[in-house]
């Protein structure tokens, strides 16, 4: 779930636009996480089809990428259910 590569864009561009190299090192940065460039850009092609990203116009070849505001909801819903997911396994850890 924390792993997930689309979460991992998401909460990239949550800081702001970001081009696929730019993410790419931000996510290694903020997870130790590589995520290589066919993963990296298959998963932002699925993001812009969901709506969730979106292109930005580019003087160059590099192209940049904006979360939308619905991409932003989802984002919060997943992180949501993740960190209640965490609560509860602490939790129990600390039960044990």
């Amino acid at each position: 779930m924390a792993t997930d590569p689309a979460l991992l864009i998401l909460a990239s561009l949550a800081e702001g636009d970001k081009h696929g190299y730019a993410m790419m090192l931000d996510i290694q940065q903020f997870t130790g996480i590589e995520l290589g460039p066919g993963t990296l850009y298959g998963v932002i092609t699925r993001l812009v089809k969901c709506g969730w990203i979106r292109p930005l116009e580019s003087e160059d070849r590099r192209r940049p990428y904006r979360i939308t505001p619905s991409g932003r909801v989802y984002l919060q819903e997943q992180m949501t259910e993740l960190n209640r997911v965490v609560k509860t396994a602490l939790g129990r850890l600390n039960q044990a």
